[in-house]
């Protein structure tokens, strides 16, 4: 009875492995940030961006994403259009690594299985993880190092267009904000309680960062059964 139900397990999920089709690949482009330091441009790429994608198409209008991309966020007043961040002058670059996962979202259908060229709008959202350094602004407003790292929660919130460019190559072009649920990326709030003292700027508003950029996948799999979803 124990291998008859491991058999079964095994053709089931083999059936729905190769019912399905999937995309691998990389992301490349740009990142800034929007905070209490720097710019508050929206979309200002500053710092290159890139990363990994992998997609499970579940139906022409609708795939499970999972995404790892590196980039630094960057914020320098001197830049920034406020009179009074350039007076400040503060400047800071955070390394980040953030893994994102949920789901993507098609205008019009995109069935990979149908001949010629296709094209479609796309949302993507779902939940972020990033992971940073944690630093703040001493009374000179000097960076110093608190000599930890955190994990920031985001929503992504993203905007593309996406065609496939060969049999199994598709092109997209995306632009898409994180907003985070932390304030701390900045270093405008320390993250040990006992130096609250060095926070600054709008405390009541948290962190944003966007991605702006190119994905460029490969699809693979058997044609997929749509007709459960």
């Amino acid at each position: 009875m124990r291998y008859l139900t491991l058999l079964i397990l095994f053709t089931s999920f083999g059936n729905l492995v190769s019912a399905q089709i999937y995309e691998v690949g990389i992301f490349a482009g740009g990142s800034n940030f929007i905070g209490d330091v720097g710019s508050t441009n929206y979309i200002s790429p500053n710092q290159p961006a890139i990363g990994g994608i992998f997609k499970w198409n579940r139906s022409p209008r609708h795939a499970f994403r999972l995404s790892l991309i590196f980039s630094d966020l960057e914020g320098i007043d001197s830049k920034s259009s406020d009179p009074r961040r350039v007076q400040r002058d503060y400047s800071f670059n955070n390394s980040i690594l953030e893994i994102s996962a949920g789901m993507e979202f098609t205008f019009w259908d995109f069935d990979l299985h149908k001949v010629g060229i296709q094209g479609t709008p796309y949302l993507y959202t779902g939940i972020s993880l990033a992971n940073h350094d944690n630093f703040y602004f001493d009374q000179n407003g000097v960076i110093t190092s608190e000599n930890t790292t955190s994990w920031a929660y985001g929503i992504p919130m993203v905007l593309g267009y996406k065609t496939n460019i060969s049999t199994h190559l598709v092109l997209a072009a995306e632009i898409g904000a994180r907003y985070t649920f932390t304030d701390e990326i900045d270093g405008s709030v320390p993250d040990a309680e006992f130096r609250e003292g060095f926070s600054f700027g709008n405390t009541n508003s948290n962190d944003w960062y966007m991605f702006t950029g190119f994905t460029l996948t490969y699809t693979f799999g058997r044609r997929p059964c749509y007709c459960n979803f």
